[in-house]
């Protein structure tokens, strides 16, 4: 295949003036300023890039659809159809990218990833394929040689079910006996500690068992075992200490780079909170710019309130600055209405300063919805019926636990239910999938039906009378298809024949008219991966070759629409993602090879050769196969990005224009003092937010 070349008439790509990271106030000033605005004018109409040569699929409508071309400007598709067209729309100056062959698509979609998460363990021990405790040891080990002194060493990824027992407290302990070692399976629902991790948490014999948890007790039934389950582990991840400094900048910057690389446009972070420093690493992405790709987070549960009140502290610290990093959910999308400018308006100018094309995100983030854990993963799924095979240490008749009252989802959802907030439910079992129905219903009875679009993350077995109840509700079930491949044969065994033939029920999901996600949701896969998630869902074969319910594999173009097509419609974004259309930001994937077009046990071997973002090409690999490195706000030149942006005070005129913009978006009027200045929030605005600041019924 010949090399992807790009032809340009302009002699010498523009260059985009550094940014100082953290310089947040000066930057926005700039751009304010006198000095940025000829640079925005010059760039009012930005040159267009011309893609063809290759094969450009749409993802529009049930059916595989092509077109010749697709004419990109200003960040968005300008044109997608004939070459003729896209020559005309596109003009004399347009940049010209031959696809030599290869596919061109619109840019992935994570519909459930842990992107903090996994940023944190990209700086821990990698524990994937460690085959017994012995193994865990020793790389464990090799991590503490690595971390500083008082530091935690931890480490992530072994695979419990495949081993005989999960490490001891005394393995961990033979690790350092004085700094917290914390090691966390492949499931992200168990671990185990040594002894200085249970004491840097407070956890002694003495402390019970949390609701919707486990703590694995020594053969005197009291001391800690070491293993912790679910909330238990919780309990202990949690006091981890934050992240700083250049560390808590590569959590964002590597997890960008690497979500890239696997052709995502849009990540998730399904789970803030599960860090005690989540919020801040959120902040500082935001403050200093450091995504490249966007960004959708939903809050832990129990972390709703502090997310809320965050986001109302970067209303005062930072609002001003990106007019819609607001107090909470409904005043982002009441602010995101507000937006169309109109004859005098200054708040669409406003908008228009960030590089946020779509602006819900603030430079690159956007707060999406709430996670509820109903259950846990494969052992500690909630069923209705027994287990087939009883996991280890487990009673006859086990079905596993449930892990939230029913209350608190009925509350959440009465709450929630008609505002643009989702409910993401994480639930393996009926009897979870169960809970999340029967909270959905009562509040639809009280409601009435809201294009609501709760998300079944998961949603691993449910049974056909509930998947008639899903379409009801509207929900959107995530598969996690990939772990068929390491864990199908688990689940065969636990669940039994009939449960883990229907497990992630995605041909029955698309005979119901639903439309249904793919999700990778690392690290609980070893990698944020797109296409080996496509290649499960397609052949449904588990590492030992065994085919799990063959009824319920999907056609390729199925699977690519699930992280597509489907995955804009599941966050409420399909009116600019997930299809090659006119007006759609321009987040584009190129292949290797088409997925469509070649044998589908290959199509987890297809290789990502670019991916694209608003036009900005964020990653791409070389031809001989290793990746070109991109820096999170690097990449190629942008023609759309402003530049010019340098620092100096907020003029008088830009004050009271961002004091304007921020009672528009309180619903209220906004005090200025003699100088122009907003006055800060006090608390009683802070507190009349409406249904952010509330805490949720527990």
């Amino acid at each position: 295949m010949r090399p992807l070349t790009i032809a340009s008439p302009v002699p010498s790509p523009i260059r985009r003036r550094p940014v100082r990271r953290g310089a947040a106030l000066l930057a926005v000033a700039g751009l304010m300023g006198s000095a940025a605005m000829p640079a925005a004018r010059a760039q009012a109409v930005p040159p267009a890039t011309l893609y063809s040569g290759g094969e450009i699929l749409t993802m529009v409508g049930p059916r595989p659809s092509y077109a010749e071309a697709l004419v990109e400007r200003g960040g968005r598709i300008l044109y997608v159809g004939p070459l003729a067209g896209a020559r005309k729309a596109a003009g004399a100056s347009a940049r010209r990218v031959d696809l030599a062959g290869r596919t061109l698509l619109p840019g992935f979609i994570d519909t459930h990833g842990h992107f903090i998460y996994f940023g944190k363990n990209l700086v821990d021990a990698d524990l994937f394929g460690a085959s017994s405790v012995e193994d865990v040891v020793r790389r464990m080990k090799a991590q503490a040689a690595k971390v500083g002194p008082g530091e935690w060493v931890v480490g992530f990824g072994f695979n419990g079910n495949a081993m005989a027992r999960y490490p001891s407290v005394a393995d961990l302990d033979g690790v350092s006996a004085d700094r917290p070692v914390m090691v966390v399976d492949s499931s992200g629902h168990a671990g185990a500690m040594n002894t200085a991790a249970f004491r840097a948490a407070g956890v002694s014999a003495a402390t019970p068992d949390p609701a919707g948890g486990k703590f694995e007790r020594g053969a005197d039934g009291k001391s800690l075992a070491g293993k912790a389950e679910e909330t238990a582990l919780n309990l202990v991840r949690e006091k981890r200490p934050a992240f700083s400094g250049a560390t808590a900048d590569a959590v964002a910057t590597k997890a960008s780079a690497l979500w890239a690389s696997y052709g995502q446009t849009t990540a998730q972070e399904c789970g803030v909170g599960l860090g005690s420093d989540d919020i801040a690493l959120v902040r500082n992405a935001i403050d200093k710019q450091l995504l490249s790709v966007d960004l959708y987070l939903c809050a832990k549960d129990s972390h709703v309130d502090a997310m809320a009140s965050a986001a109302a502290k970067v209303v005062n610290d930072y609002g001003r600055l990106n007019p819609t990093a607001d107090g909470g959910f409904q005043r982002q999308e009441r602010l995101v209405s507000a937006g169309a400018a109109r004859p005098g308006d200054t708040k669409g100018p406003l908008l228009r300063l960030r590089p946020d094309l779509d602006k819900r995100y603030v430079n690159r983030v956007r707060l999406g919805g709430i996670k509820f854990w109903l259950d846990g993963s494969i052992p500690t799924a909630w069923m209705s019926q027994p287990y087939a095979t009883n996991p280890p240490g487990t009673e006859p008749g086990y079905r596993a636990y449930q892990q939230i009252p029913d209350a608190v989802l009925e509350q959440t959802f009465d709450r929630w239910w008609t505002s643009n907030v989702q409910i993401n439910m994480h639930m393996n079992g009926d009897a979870a999938a169960e809970q999340a129905l029967r909270a959905i219903e009562k509040a639809l009875r009280k409601h009435g039906m809201a294009d609501h679009r709760p998300v079944f993350i998961h949603a691993s077995y449910l049974r056909p009378d509930q998947i008639q109840r899903l379409k009801a509700v509207g929900g959107v079930p995530s598969f996690l298809t990939s772990g068929l491949v390491p864990g199908g044969d688990t689940v065969v065994k636990l669940w039994g024949a009939e449960r883990a033939a229907n497990a992630m029920a995605a041909r029955s999901m698309e005979r119901a008219g639903i439309p249904f996600t793919f999700s990778h949701d690392a690290p609980v896969s070893p990698q944020p991966w797109i296409l080996p998630l496509i290649d499960a869902g397609v052949n449904r074969r588990t590492a030992s070759g065994l085919v799990i319910g063959p009824e319920q594999r999907v056609s390729p173009y199925e699977g690519l629409k699930a992280v597509t097509a489907n995955a804009a419609w599941q966050i409420k974004e399909e009116q600019t993602k997930g299809t090659l259309e006119a007006g759609k930001l321009a987040d584009l994937v190129i292949l290797e090879r088409n997925p469509l077009k070649v044998d589908p046990a290959t199509i987890k071997d297809i290789a990502v050769v670019e991916t694209i973002k608003e036009g900005r090409t964020i990653f791409r690999r070389e031809a001989a196969g290793s990746a070109a490195p991109s820096s999170a706000a690097g990449g190629l030149p942008c023609p759309h990005e402003l530049v010019g942006r340098q620092g100096g005070e907020l003029s008088p005129e830009a004050r009271r224009t961002l004091a304007l913009l921020e009672g528009a978006a309180r619903g209220s009027g906004v005090e200025l003092d003699s100088s122009g200045s907003p006055l800060p929030l006090d608390q009683g605005a802070q507190s009349s937010l409406p249904g952010v600041l509330a805490p949720l019924p527990r």
